[in-house]
């Protein structure tokens, strides 16, 4: 029996999965991107072949589809025929340009598919936002240089939630651009409306929303300065996942307190933290994608700004705090 009947057996949406990676089109990446970073299907096409090495541990899920019709597929990983006790939401892709966030979340379903958490469900949604991917991809493959952080429609998913969406502050007078959510109003995406739906049905318990740049583990508030009533559980863990990651480790800080005049409106973190009270943390992957042997490329290339040449690193320490997440229940 091959992988793929075994995948077919192993849940009831992996034949649309299979058929759907099956077709798609795996263009070659420019040789710069193509030794660190993995096209669209590429790397549903390596989940797939690792979910067939162990069926019985991954359900995989269509959570709804993007602007443009694309699917949002998520991975459901636990150890077979154990009580689930726990449960941990990992997902990585809003942002179009941010790829090393995707490159994380594939490494951590490929460590839960091969050793499951026991008594604990693990979601990863490896790219929320597959228009603004597709697009990215193809001004790689065209070799234009445009800056890409939207959906389809260019709607910026991180804004794109219901809390906290009313700028407060006071520097909103000063420079109210920078303290505008995204959308007309909160969950007027379906990719941000798909995640909503799947918070709602699961009530996770902690959470991960992986982004590029920034070397933090950002927890809420990040649209109000006021410290969150968890504020003991979120250090604690964030302590965790960092002891987690060694040397060089992401540092733990409430977002909103980032800079002084700093907030950011209608955030997932805020959300799922505010509307479901799911421990939910923000993951600033890299620390800027400069390259210190090529600078005048680093700057003029957006790609650059958030994917480093050579993220071995910090892919290590993505994987590495992911882990900490998933085992650390206070």
């Amino acid at each position: 029996m091959t992988w793929l009947l075994f995948l077919l057996i192993a849940t009831g949406q992996a034949r649309d999965f299979s058929a759907w990676t099956a077709h798609q089109n795996k263009p070659q990446p420019p040789p710069a991107v193509a030794e660190n970073y993995r096209f669209t299907g590429d790397f549903f096409s390596t989940i797939a072949e690792e979910a067939g090495r162990k069926p019985g541990a991954v359900r995989v899920e269509e959570i709804g589809q993007s602007v443009g019709h694309r699917p949002i597929w998520a991975f459901h990983i636990s150890e077979p025929g154990v009580p689930i006790e726990d449960k941990v939401l990992v997902f990585a892709g809003i942002h179009a340009l941010e790829w090393i966030s995707t490159e994380v979340a594939i490494d951590t379903v490929r460590e839960l598919i091969r050793h499951p958490p026991r008594g604990t469900l693990v979601t990863v949604i490896p790219l929320l936002n597959p228009d603004g991917r597709a697009k990215v991809e193809l001004d790689l493959v065209e070799e234009k240089n445009t800056y890409r952080r939207g959906n389809g429609p260019q709607v910026d998913l991180n804004r794109n939630f219901s809390h906290n969406r009313e700028a407060k502050a006071f520097w909103r007078h000063i420079i109210p651009r920078y303290y505008d959510a995204s959308g007309e109003r909160g969950l007027d995406q379906p990719e941000s409306a798909a995640l909503d739906a799947l918070l709602a049905r699961e009530r996770y318990d902690r959470s991960a929303s992986i982004h590029a740049f920034g070397g933090f583990l950002y927890y809420p508030w990040s649209g109000r300065w006021k410290r969150p009533e968890d504020y003991e559980s979120f250090v604690a863990i964030g302590r965790s996942m960092e002891a987690a990651q060694g040397a060089y480790a992401y540092r733990t800080r409430q977002l909103s307190r980032w800079g002084f005049f700093f907030r950011a409106q209608g955030t997932e973190i805020d959300h799922i933290y505010g509307e479901y009270e799911t421990l939910a943390y923000l993951v600033e992957m890299t620390r800027s994608g400069f390259d210190i042997r090529h600078p005048l490329d680093s700057r003029r290339t957006y790609f650059r700004w958030y994917n480093p040449v050579n993220p071995a690193g910090h892919r290590k320490r993505g994987a590495a705090a992911m882990r900490a997440l998933v085992h650390t229940n206070l």
